[in-house]
This record gives C-alpha cells, structure tokens and sequence, in this order.
C-alpha cells in the first residue's frame, strides 16, 4: 500500500550589499518544527558584479547548512524512538 506524498517548501531569502551576498534556507517539516540554514558569499574586488552568482554560492551553503541541519534533527528523533545512539548519517 502506498502512502500520501508529503511535499516540503524550502524558502530563500537573499541580503546583498554590492561585496556580500547572505542567505537564509528554511523549511517547514509537516510536524510544524522549521530547520533554517545560513550562507554567506564574498565579492574579490577584482570581480565583476555578478549578484547572481554570489546567490547560488551564498544559497548553495545556506541549504547545505539546512541539509546538515536536517540530518541532526533525523538522527536526534531516531536516538530518541531507540533509546541508543545512531550510527552516523553520512551526505
């Protein structure tokens, strides 16, 4: 028997002020708990002003931090149903 597909939304947010690029990842689990990540993006002077680029950097380690973030979370709910501790979870 198959279940119900569950579907998560991850939201970006970008900060830029012409050298750095920030973003914050956030999903919210169907428990009602959110998982947030953080990444950051720097510009070399020398650079030319691709503000695009400095989101896909800032926002590729945003999810991976959210993609760790998540990881811990599974780990803490499996230790926790156990009463053991986990093998490590590896990307």
């Amino acid at each position: 028997m198959m279940k119900t597909a569950v579907g998560w939304h991850v939201e970006l947010e970008f900060r830029e002020d012409g050298q750095h690029t920030r973003a914050a990842a956030m999903v919210r689990l169907p428990d009602g708990s959110e998982v947030r990540g953080h990444g950051r993006a720097s510009r070399h002077r020398t650079d030319s002003d691709q503000p695009r680029v400095g989101e896909e950097i800032a926002g590729a380690r945003a999810l991976n931090e959210l993609a760790m973030e998540l990881l811990t979370k599974a780990h803490e709910e499996i230790d926790s149903a156990s009463g053991r501790t986990s093998q490590p979870i590896h990307v």
